[in-house]
């Protein structure tokens, strides 16, 4: 296969000037949305830690999300090439941020994926495809943190 280039264009609007911009660190709002066209808009802000809104989503968040969701979608195509038959996908995946004084950083994600499978598929290859999935995953590939996935598969029961 020859190389391919993709691009994304995305488009963050600040949305949180109240009034005086950013005169004063306690004056603004940390809220922002990102505008993709043609797809909903996403709104966000920093983590209620870093004084913003926590009920929008923040950079953290969605760093997160992309990794697991990218793992997911990886998975679930290698599942179906290797005639494993997913019926179910929940992931608990966890970020971890160290902030330090001057700076911060993540310092892994992990994924927890719990995966059914119908039965009849096999166990141990279905097990076996998330270290695949691993290795393909774009956005893990992108990262220089660790991520580390703990997947728990069961067999649906009939």
């Amino acid at each position: 296969m020859s190389d391919k280039q993709h691009q994304y264009p995305v488009e963050v609007v600040w949305t949180g000037n109240h009034g005086s911009g950013t005169k004063t660190y306690q004056g603004y709002g940390r809220e922002h949305e990102v505008r993709i066209v043609g797809k909903p808009v996403i709104a966000g802000s920093s983590d209620a830690a870093f004084r913003g809104d926590g009920a929008r989503h923040n950079p953290e968040d969605m760093l997160v999300a992309s990794v697991s969701s990218c793992h997911m979608l990886w998975y679930l195509h290698l599942a179906a090439v290797a005639g494993i038959v997913v019926t179910s996908y929940v992931d608990s995946a966890v970020g971890t941020l160290l902030e330090r004084a001057s700076d911060g950083r993540f310092t892994e994600v992990v994924l927890r994926p719990l995966v059914t499978i119908a039965a009849g598929s096999d166990l141990v290859r279905a097990a076996s495809v998330h270290e695949d999935a691993h290795h393909a995953c774009f956005i893990a590939n992108s990262v220089n943190f660790p991520v580390r996935c703990e997947p728990r598969i069961v067999i649906e029961s009939v």
